[in-house]
């Protein structure tokens, strides 16, 4: 019997598409390890240090130490230019790694050695290759020192150049959401647990099921050339969780007290049960949506995971600040609604009361007269201007004490012929007077 189904699939479109975590120094090495014992599977895992030693305690699927010759197996030695160096020497290595890769997340701790100076190099060589490139590092603790902290923002700072999308999580953040007893190794466990959500996050809605699938030509739309960008994520349970984790994960502290508004593509991911309905997705969306304002393209992919049970998490993902904002990024401070409303308003009354004309001191006050032409105006011109007002340009000069026998002289003189005193006192310094006038005086 003939087949006569009309339907035809492309087998090679079905696969999904290949993705790469690469993790660039210890705190990328860490990351990824992190990752591997939480259960994001379905990527692939590649470990680049210069330390041997932490690539000895690395689960990657692939290990790469760079700058063996630079380093002789060392670590950077917390210098960003050694980091850089030591990932160009092993750049051939590296383009191997990375073969037939769709999409790669860099990972790395900023203001170390390797990783500050490694991870844009690694991001480079991926995205002149046409891979989708997806920078996600974090910025030290305030503890962590100055000098550390303006190694993360330099090395952030050519990220960015070499990324379609860079993810900064600010780590001293994570401490407004931990207990004030947490420990510095706990904080790092956090740090990198953010890490594991935003990868997370933007893979599993490319290779997990949902009630409504995206694939990797959604998430390529949302993140290639998207410059900076912020990420919120947040987990809910009970009544109105839908609407509890979508307010906190575009309130969270991972957004360091900005706003999604301005983005130009925010990419959401709602993770929960079979029990997700389709009231609690809308719901969500539509809170997301005002907030970034009625410009921005909401791309929404759902997670089904039996694993999360009566929780739901909403992850957010806003980017394409920097073509919204003439490439510079857009973040507005969150959690200001009211004083937001507020400066509008006062705006408005600003440029209302701006209408009117400005008190001006009465001195500089314009009169009503032709400014520029007229018979009259240009007579008066031929006085000089202090006469014209009436100063007296001795006042100083007559301040000085002078001898008994010469004020006397000069009281005389102001009583027997008022204006030829002022006359002397001005010829004093002929200077004083435009030439045409003193010789028409003399």
């Amino acid at each position: 019997m003939a087949n006569n189904s009309r339907f035809f699939f492309d087998e090679q479109s079905q696969e999904n598409a290949k993705i790469k975590v690469i993790g660039v120094g210890g705190g990328g090495g860490n990351a990824i390890n992190n990752m591997i014992n939480m259960g994001l599977e379905s990527v692939e895992y590649i470990a680049l240090n210069t330390d041997a030693q932490a690539l000895k305690n690395s689960m990657a699927d692939i290990k790469v130490q760079v700058g063996s010759a630079l380093t002789n197996g060392l670590g950077a030695g917390a210098r960003p230019e050694i980091g850089r160096e030591a990932v160009e020497e092993n750049r051939h290595e590296i383009e191997e790694s990375i073969e037939n890769a769709d999409m790669v997340f860099v990972t790395a701790g900023m203001g170390g050695g390797t990783g500050t100076g490694g991870a844009p190099v690694v991001a480079g060589i991926a995205k002149r290759r046409g891979i989708l490139t997806v920078g996600i590092v974090t910025t030290p603790f305030e503890c962590e020192g100055k000098v550390r902290k303006k190694y993360a923002l330099e090395g952030i700072t050519e990220l960015k150049k070499n990324c379609d999308t860079v993810i900064v999580i600010p780590n001293e953040r994570l401490l407004d959401i931990a207990d004030e007893n947490t420990s510095l190794m706990d904080a790092f466990a956090m740090a990198n647990e953010v890490l594991y959500n935003a990868t997370r996050g933007i893979s599993d809605l490319i290779l997990m099921p949902g009630l409504i699938n995206l694939d990797f030509a959604d998430v390529r739309t949302t993140m290639s050339d998207g410059g900076a960008a912020i990420m919120g994520s947040a987990t809910a349970e009970g009544a109105d969780r839908a609407e509890k984790a979508a307010r906190a994960a575009i309130n969270s502290p991972l957004l360091d007290g900005v706003s999604i508004r301005g983005a130009r593509n925010v990419l959401v991911n709602i993770s929960a049960g079979s029990n997700l309905g389709m009231r609690e997705t809308t719901t969500a969306t539509n809170i997301i949506h005002d907030e970034a304002g009625e410009n921005a393209e909401i791309i929404l992919g759902t997670v089904l995971d039996e694993n999360f049970g009566d929780d739901i998490r909403v992850t957010v993902i806003a980017t394409g600040f920097d073509l919204a904002e003439d490439r510079t990024t857009a973040k507005v401070a969150s959690n200001d609604k009211g004083s937001l409303n507020k400066a509008a308003e006062n705006a408005q009354a600003n440029m209302q009361t701006n209408s009117k004309k400005p008190d001006v001191p009465k001195r500089f006050q314009r009169g009503t007269g032709d400014y520029y032409k007229g018979e009259n105006n240009l007579k008066k011109l031929d006085t000089p201007s202090y006469l014209r007002r009436d100063l007296n340009v001795r006042k100083q000069e007559d301040s000085i004490e002078v001898p008994e026998e010469e004020e006397q002289k000069n009281e005389a003189q102001d009583n027997i012929a008022p204006f030829q005193s002022r006359t002397e006192r001005i010829r004093k310094d002929d200077t004083d007077q435009p030439a045409f006038l003193r010789k028409i005086m003399d």
